[in-house]
């Protein structure tokens, strides 16, 4: 749970960290300046807004704000991405187009997967409902009272004729 939870804690930073060491690594490893032009008009502007992006896209989910606490998959998807963004700041010539297209597809695949978690939590479930633990269980039925014969009253008004 405390990996989940770091994670948890890790996604608004990730937004502002993982495109400044983008600009660090082009400064740290000498990429030259076209690398600064895509790094400072494309890299910085992209993983900034994707990154918020996708951390509205898990924040909304409930059991995450319940918990405080990321799902495994999350940890999985954003490990994934942030390492292949992390890679791109070494801007290595012999491998960085294949990884840079490999991160897009990452990136785009990770938006896909929290859609389809937070669908799910809140696809509307009438069989099994979920304590605020991740329990499931079925509630019991209830047992409708049988509708008693009422007595009606019907009260009906006498209306005067309008004098002319």
């Amino acid at each position: 749970m405390w990996l989940r939870r770091a994670f948890f804690g890790w996604l608004i930073p990730a937004a502002f960290l993982l495109p400044l060491w983008l600009f660090v690594g082009w400064a740290v490893f000498n990429a030259g300046g076209w690398a600064f032009l895509w790094v400072l008009f494309l890299a910085i502007p992209g993983v900034f807004v994707w990154q918020l992006i996708l951390t509205l896209l898990v924040r909304a989910r409930g059991t995450v704000r319940a918990h405080r606490a990321v799902s495994w998959w999350d940890v999985l998807g954003f490990t994934v991405w942030h390492g292949l963004v992390i890679s791109l700041g070494f801007f290595a010539e012999a491998w960085w187009a294949p990884v840079m297209v490999v991160t897009i597809l990452a990136g785009v695949g990770l938006f896909w997967l929290e859609l389809w978690q937070l669908w799910s939590e809140a696809r509307p479930s009438r069989i099994v409902l979920r304590t605020s633990d991740g329990l499931a269980y079925i509630p019991a039925q209830a047992e409708a009272p049988e509708a008693a014969e009422r007595e009606v009253i019907v009260i009906t008004e006498k209306q005067t004729p309008p004098s002319s």
